[in-house]
């Protein structure tokens, strides 16, 4: 029989299961809906979706390397109990390996590709797993990187994956540098590489923030132009990688240590886990004892 859209719908709005699993659940059990729901039950895909608006903010980074290739991840859990779980690790490297030999342009395309390009889908292998672990998780964001033979990745995880971060030296082999620059990102998380690539309606937004500091200190308004652009400075030595204080030499700047390594840094992403995201209200023992009251 034909799967509709109308049927794909109504199975998604009562299961909560996404599309493609409610396709096949359809194809599977010739279009009945009730059947299709208990085919999704035994699948554990029903008991996924149950969790599918519970609040998954902990979770882990993870760094997969191979050759010219690269790729950072998040992927989120409820309690962070579940990443020191062995099948959440896998989980991670399970994902890492897909992503950086299939390369899917964002979450959504990686979702509906067959993991390692045969098999389950990754949508239905974290579904999967959710039924296994016993919590919301999900696949929350990925960068792939690329360079040559000449360059090095700097891959750095920071107190064991809440804080993940891949840099890329152009023009040496030197991956330890690369990886001293990385740890840099993480403790100092710097928004940008250098101060050409900071927009110039942050910069004068800046400047007039300065501007109106100096004169309400009661600065000479001859000076105050002066003291704006020394105090620009500051706020480009916060804000982008290259002009900081290197955090392993602070007398040397991250500039410094590249240029004396004759390479070029063409980019750096930093992951921390959770970062923007809603935070549980509760904690894992208030949510244990409210189980037990019931």
């Amino acid at each position: 029989m034909t799967v509709t859209a109308k049927m794909v719908k109504e199975l998604r709005e009562k299961t909560g299961a996404g599309m493609m699993d409610c396709k096949k659940a359809l194809q599977e059990t010739d279009g009945n809906i009730d059947n299709a729901i208990d085919y999704l039950r035994e699948k554990g895909i029903s008991k996924a979706a149950k969790k599918a608006d519970r609040i998954a903010a902990e979770g882990s980074t993870h760094v997969e390397v191979d050759g010219n290739t690269a790729v950072l991840i998040e992927v989120n859990c409820e309690t962070d109990f579940v990443t020191k779980n062995d099948q959440f690790k896998n989980l991670l490297n399970e994902l890492g390996k897909h992503l950086i030999k299939q390369k899917p342009e964002s979450v959504e395309a990686a979702l509906q590709q067959n993991l390692h390009g045969d098999g389950e889908n990754l949508e239905q292998y974290i579904n999967a797993n959710i039924a296994k672990i016993g919590e919301k998780l999900s696949l929350r964001r990925f960068t792939i990187f690329e360079k040559t033979d000449n360059d090095a990745f700097g891959a750095y995880i920071h107190m064991g994956g809440n804080i993940g971060v891949v840099t890329v030296l152009e023009g040496t082999t030197d991956e330890n540098t690369a990886k001293d620059i990385a740890m840099h990102v993480a403790a100092v998380n710097p928004r940008y590489i250098s101060r050409d690539v900071v927009s110039e309606e942050e910069v004068e937004k800046e400047r007039e923030m300065l501007k109106a500091q100096a004169l309400s200190e009661g600065k000479p308004e001859k000076i105050v132009e002066k003291m704006v652009e020394g105090r620009l400075g500051k706020f480009f030595e916060e804000i982008c990688l290259l002009e900081q204080n290197f955090v392993k030499d602070p007398d040397q700047k991250v500039k410094k240590i590249v240029e004396s390594k004759g390479a070029t840094l063409k980019g750096f992403v930093r992951y921390q886990v959770g970062e923007g995201m809603e935070k549980r209200a509760d904690n894992f023992a208030e949510e244990v004892m409210s189980q037990v009251k019931k």
